[in-house]
């Protein structure tokens, strides 16, 4: 009988917690074990590298000081496989796609992205980069890593497998300038907040010489490029608007062209325009897809871009006028990669900032899309600031979280406002990923989504409107429902918690 409970630490995408007291190497051989009996064997027939009888891992690491420790634990469970494994070392999680995409083999990031020098993690990819969620294998890697916690590992095979090093930055870097010309573009600075993440590792290969490659017409800034997992300097997380304020600073006291944030592991850009102010993904997701679609129109193909239902409606609205087919998905890196392989799609974006390419093996990856940012800036004479407000005609509350006690029955007094009584109008609802009520056919136009946490007693709203005015009465009314209960409860108004 299983005892061991590992649903704290493996999550729907991934693997994430503490160190050492959730996520240690003891752990971490179990998964590793786990890995190679769910996934990595399974799939053997197909997939390339090891020797001629045995299968083949890639693993990789970001800056914090557990990773090393915990790749070599994970290591040894897939060679008491029979599974050979190739450390790649330090990387950023797009660098481990380019890894497992070019080697054709399974992969493992150890990373816990933005999270607090605390946590680790671990990304697990099938062969090319494709992903592994709770549906695809990880709720099998759980299930057996547990049984192994409780009852032992399995008896090493006869014939382990071999653990090798190999350095990969060159390959990464020259693989993404193979993808987009930055030659030709006028002279750009660019200032770079890499937050003491993978981005200070990365950037100086990619965008600048330190893989090999010829110079770029490119003066980056660097802020923040020692690795340091402890964070020194503040979170590495530009969802964030507080982790912007430094980036945001420089780019105004060096005179940029732009700003470029990365998170942690560095899968994820945020861009700031030449006055310090944020570009909404949204509006990146439109300008880098549509250099996408007319690659693929050029080509005499259909364009097919895959967005998630936060993504701004100027998404599909661009996109669909340019003659792209778009497809709208849930939140989330596992469902977006899912239909992004499904749809052969040339490109996908998130509200998040995580965006994906076909060319990168349907994985997400932020150098690739601040690089294309970069050529679409350097390819014309007009500041960023006009080319974030051309692809932003709408306004947005980004995404307001807040704890409830009882979320199902915040989320019905919303269904009896907005959906019941229509008291805001005829509506359009669906239920995707959470609930999307819109009055976005009519006038004046607006939507939000309200999604439940699938961890904590949240909330999740989002609203979008066409002008400022409609987009606070909306957010205010959604808020004042959900949070009415708690607020009666603590003695405040519903206006004073919003």
């Amino acid at each position: 009988m299983t005892t061991s409970d590992l649903s704290h630490l493996i999550k729907a995408y991934d693997v994430r917690g503490t160190v050492p007291d959730q996520l240690n190497p003891e752990v971490t051989r179990a998964i590793g074990a786990a890995f190679a009996r769910a996934v990595v064997l399974p799939e053997a027939p197909v997939a390339g590298g090891g020797t001629a009888a045995r299968p083949s891992v890639v693993v990789g690491h970001d800056m914090r000081d557990s990773g090393p420790e915990l790749v070599d634990a994970f290591a040894a469970g897939l060679a008491d496989a029979g599974v050979d494994v190739t450390r790649i070392g330090l990387c950023s999680t797009d660098g481990l796609y380019h890894a497992s995409g070019v080697l054709g083999v399974p992969g493992a990031m150890f990373t816990a992205s933005h999270n607090p020098a605390a946590y680790n993690g671990i990304k697990l990819c099938r062969a090319g980069a494709r992903p592994v969620g709770q549906d695809s294998g990880l709720a099998e890697v759980r299930r057996l890593a547990e049984s192994y916690l409780d009852d032992g590992l399995p008896t090493a095979v006869d014939e382990r497998g071999a653990v090798a090093d190999r350095d990969m930055l060159a390959d990464y870097a020259a693989f993404l300038r193979g993808l987009v010309d930055l030659s030709g573009i006028r002279p750009l600075k660019v200032v770079v907040d890499a937050g003491n993440g993978m981005g200070g590792y990365t950037v100086p290969a990619v965008l600048g010489t330190g893989a090999g490659l010829p110079a770029l017409p490119l003066d980056v800034v660097p802020l923040y490029f020692e690795l340091d997992g402890t964070f020194p300097n503040h979170e590495a997380n530009p969802l964030d608007p507080k982790n912007l304020v430094d980036l945001q600073a420089a780019v105004v006291e060096h005179d940029a062209d732009l700003g470029l944030a990365f998170d942690g592991d560095a899968d994820r850009c945020f861009v700031v325009d030449e006055h310090g102010d944020p570009v909404s993904p949204s509006a990146i997701t439109a300008l880098v897809g549509l250099r996408e679609v007319g690659k693929e129109l050029e080509a005499g193909r259909t364009p097919t871009v895959i967005h998630n239902l936060i993504t701004s409606r100027a998404v599909p609205d661009f996109l669909g006028a340019a003659g792209a087919r778009t497809v709208r998905t849930r939140v989330g890196h596992s469902f977006i990669k899912a239909q992004m392989a499904d749809n052969d799609a040339v490109f996908g974006g998130e509200h998040s900032a995580h965006y994906y390419f076909r060319d990168f093996f349907f994985a997400d990856t932020g150098m690739l899309a601040a690089m294309h940012v970069l050529a679409a800036l350097g390819n014309q004479p007009h500041p960023m600031s006009a080319l974030g407000e051309m692809y932003e005609p709408y306004v947005a509350s980004g995404e307001i979280n807040s704890t409830v006690a009882d979320v199902p029955a915040a989320r019905a007094r919303v269904v009896e406002a907005y959906v019941t009584q229509q008291g805001a109008g005829p509506v359009d609802v669906d239920e995707l990923d959470g609930l999307t009520v819109s009055h976005w056919d009519s006038h004046p136009q607006w939507w939000f989504n309200l999604r439940a946490s699938n961890t904590e007693p949240l909330l999740r709203l989002n609203v979008e409107a066409a002008d400022q005015d409609i987009l606070e009465k909306v957010r205010d009314d959604v808020l004042s429902l959900v949070r009415a209960a708690d607020a009666a409860a603590s003695g405040t108004t519903s206006e004073e918690r919003a």
